[in-house]
């Protein structure tokens, strides 16, 4: 069973009254969805509009769960708590936390919410995946219901150091939720590291290596084990996406449509504060007015998907990078060569496929990420092996993408030197490291991660059976041998 935030379709109300659904696009859906059908599995979640209360139903071989959310629900637990007090403090406070007592009350109403809607789907013995930070609570409360279940949390964004993480109020009944779970999973082993750090300051339990044991009036109850498993993409499906003659076709249009460049610079990133896409295009503007780059050479395409435009702090940004594109294009653009082209929407994934192919150099300058698959789409899909990655080193990619061209963002100097690079990086240097970039991604895909991850959940015994768990073990990270495959996660 997984929980998450929701479901893989979108469900809305027919004028008959019935449910129709249509299907949500993502690498989670991809990657579990075989599970899912093999398993005979359900999948909880909110179905994607207000105040919609159906009964469970089927759907591409699942059964579906959903769980309704009012209209005031979602501004307090998900626009609030989640994204307006959780997200900016586990992305190290790039913008500051809002923390207010009636969001934390929803998203603590919510969370029980979801646990009792898998508590009651959930057969006698089942796997119960919980899915990212909107549902922290989530483990903790499910296995005060069931505690004949083994549960699973994936954490997909950053968990913050502890000195970051302290501002939190509510930062021991967060703690004491997640560790309901038997295993928990991050992008990174200092995301793992980080969190276990933060159990020995919050709580008393005893920790070792990557392991908490839970203790119950003096006995040890059982091991929780947080290790890092870096999530990746469908690489195949998108490097054989990529390789379709309409792919290829449409990326040569593109380049013509703007001019034909030298150079394609492209950026695509949703319209976060977190991906770092003020300092890019700041970067790429004071490049221009050195004159180490120019317009008639040059282009940028920046795509900035909308992204919570009900957060005060995402309208902010809209118009700073609004102002901030205009200008450079005011200063610099000419008749027929606008500097930066920017689109505020987002692009089917053909029309991505085909902008990877088309641009030169991929900037990924995110301040703080967990891992960003936007990095790894554009390696699987440079099967001609040209192409250069700028990647920024905070995030969980760069632990991963060592044939990348790593930056500090903050450093706008740094990045522009690094820009620089890319844009005159020799074609047998470029060549050499697209291919052990591809190699990574390729072999590294997100089957392997869900593979990976519930070969060592499914190892956790349930209360009741006898028999070892792997939760004895200390490293940092989870090889893909306990999925029968060799090689790392």
């Amino acid at each position: 069973m997984v929980v998450a935030n929701r479901l893989p379709v979108d469900v809305t109300l027919g004028e008959d009254g019935e449910p129709t659904w249509t299907r949500s696009p993502g690498g989670l859906v991809t990657a579990l969805e075989p599970v899912m059908q093999n398993a005979d599995g359900a999948w909880v979640g909110w179905g994607g509009s207000p105040d919609l209360e159906l009964d469970p139903f089927d759907a591409d071989g699942m059964r579906l769960v959903p769980v309704p959310l009012s209209e005031r629900e979602l501004e307090d637990y998900y626009e609030g708590f989640s994204n307006d007090t959780l997200w900016p403090l586990y992305h190290d406070v790039i913008e500051p936390p809002q923390f207010h007592r009636q969001w934390w009350e929803s998203y603590r109403k919510v969370n029980w919410r979801f646990a009792t809607a898998a508590a009651e789907q959930a057969a006698h013995g089942a796997t119960v995946w919980v899915h990212d930070y909107q549902l922290q609570l989530v483990p903790a409360m499910l296995r005060q219901l069931r505690a004949d279940v083994r549960i699973g949390y994936f954490h997909h964004i950053p968990f913050p150091a502890l000195e970051i993480f302290a501002q939190l109020p509510w930062r021991k009944q967060v703690v004491e939720g997640l560790l309901g779970a038997d295993l928990i999973g991050f992008q990174r082993a200092g995301d793992a590291s980080n969190f276990v750090r933060v159990v020995r300051r919050f709580t008393d339990l005893t920790t070792r290596g990557q392991v908490v044991t839970i203790t119950k009036h003096g006995k040890v109850e059982r091991h929780v084990r947080a290790a890092a498993f870096p999530i990746s993409i469908d690489s195949k499906k998108f490097d054989a996406l990529a390789r379709t003659p309409e792919v290829q076709q449409r990326a040569k249009e593109i380049r013509t449509e703007l001019g034909d460049p030298k150079v394609l610079l492209l950026g695509c990133d949703r319209l976060d504060y977190t991906k770092g896409i003020r300092h890019r295009i700041k970067a790429y503007g004071e490049l221009l007015e050195d004159e180490r780059l120019s317009v008639a050479d040059t282009t940028l395409v920046q795509i900035a998907s909308p992204s919570r435009e009900n957060v005060g702090a995402y309208q902010q940004l809209r118009d700073d990078v609004e102002l901030l594109v205009g200008r450079i294009n005011g200063d610099y653009g000419e008749l027929g060569h606008a500097a930066i082209h920017y689109m505020h929407h987002s692009y089917p994934m053909e029309e991505m496929a085909a902008l990877y192919l088309a641009a030169d150099v991929m900037l990924v300058t995110a301040l703080r990420d967990g891992m960003n698959l936007v990095a790894k789409e554009y390696v699987a899909a440079r099967s001609d092996d040209r192409g250069c990655l700028v990647l920024s080193e905070f995030t969980g990619a760069a632990d991963e993408l060592t044939g990348a061209i790593l930056v500090n963002p903050h450093d706008i100097a740094g990045l522009k030197d690094a820009i620089t690079y890319a844009v005159h990086l020799d074609p047998r240097e470029a060549r050499k490291r697209m291919r052990r970039l591809r190699k990574r991604v390729l072999e590294n895909d997100v089957a392997l991660w869900s593979e990976s991850f519930l070969a060592v959940l499914t190892a956790v015994p349930v209360r009741g059976e006898s028999g070892t768990t792997t939760h004895g073990e200390s490293s940092d990270s989870v090889h893909a041998g306990s999925a029968g495959r060799g090689d790392d996660v």
